[in-house]
């Protein structure tokens, strides 16, 4: 699947959460509410998830192996890159 769109809208100020994304697949298929972090090796995307009974959370959708996670992530870093400086 190809990344074809990414938006992303600012996260509160107060959180280590930098944008929420909506990134769109193939044209035909989005997934919503993925957080970009600045993290220790760089920025990275933590999936949606939902909180369990027992307090973890467990990913709601997420890439299916390391290269997709990757392109996702590079797709994320290039848009991030144009939004922070938009702003």
């Amino acid at each position: 699947m190809k990344v074809t769109k990414v938006r992303l809208r600012p996260a509160k100020k107060d959180s280590n959460v930098l944008a929420v994304a909506s990134v769109t697949f193939d044209d035909e298929f989005v997934v919503h509410g993925i957080k970009l972090l600045n993290g220790e090796k760089g920025l990275l995307a933590v999936m949606p998830g939902k909180k369990m009974p027992d307090g973890s959370v467990r990913d709601i959708a997420h890439p299916v192996n390391s290269d997709a996670r990757a392109h996702l992530t590079e797709a994320l870093q290039e848009e991030y890159l144009k939004f922070a400086v938009s702003r």
